[in-house]
């Protein structure tokens, strides 16, 4: 697959770190995470996507609101706090995107008339920082014990002028760019869970973008599953 994306689409190819994800054909930022840094939450992880980093939190299944209460699932609040300032509506806009997601794979039906919470706060952002929101909501989840039928990635994708497709752009690359691409991703089908797109494209770059998504996140997933088997193997 990503052989026929790099004959697709010219994917722009960044050199990375030795604990860089990054493969062929691959152009992902260098990945860092930890689990388990807040002690109040049920549930918390740091997500380090090249210079954009995003701290999460999730609460829960905990009691809920009467006004709130779902009688044959859990509710799923997503709050995203921005590094400087109130909430504006960008972040209104990013919080749906993520509880649509996170909504799509946690098993709510197992916890009825309960709440689960995930507070995602920005730490610093230089670009993809929905991708970066969905990656860090996913390991406080799983940190979290919350069952899901699936984890899930975000994955970022930019078009410049010329059609040069550049995977995990930065907030420079975001801002000269023609169009920019967020797709979120499950980890069994590598099926499409939510897309956001801004900017103008044609059809056959929305698919070019959408494979080198999914290309990427087998990356993402091949992070997740280390970072957790270092976590967990340590005696």
């Amino acid at each position: 697959m990503e052989g026929a994306i790099q004959a697709d689409a010219k994917v722009c190819s960044e050199a990375g770190t030795e604990s860089s994800p990054r493969g062929p054909g691959c152009s992902l930022r260098h990945f860092a995470c930890e689990q388990n840094l807040l002690s109040r939450p049920d549930g918390s992880a740091s997500f380090l996507q090249g210079d954009t980093s995003v701290l999460a939190g999730v609460y829960g299944p905990a009691e809920v609101k009467v006004s709130k209460e779902i009688f044959n699932k859990a509710t799923l609040e997503v709050i995203l706090r921005p590094k400087i300032g109130l909430p504006g509506v960008a972040e209104k806009s990013r919080e749906r995107l993520i509880r649509n997601t996170c909504e799509a794979v946690v098993l709510g039906a197992l916890h009825p008339r309960t709440s689960i919470t995930v507070v995602l706060q920005v730490v610093s952002d230089a670009g993809s920082l929905l991708a970066c929101c969905l990656n860090a909501a996913c390991m406080a989840l799983v940190d979290a014990g919350v069952p899901m039928r699936a984890l899930f990635c975000g994955v970022t994708c930019a078009l410049d002028s010329d059609g040069i497709l550049v995977l995990d752009p930065t907030a420079k690359q975001e801002k000269e760019a023609r169009a920019v691409l967020t797709f979120a991703l499950d980890s069994v089908e590598r099926k499409l869970l939510m897309s956001t797109t801004k900017g103008l494209y044609s059809d056959a770059e929305l698919q070019q973008c959408l494979a080198a998504a999914q290309a990427a996140s087998q990356h993402v997933f091949r992070f997740y599953r280390e970072s957790l088997q270092r976590r967990y193997s340590k005696s």
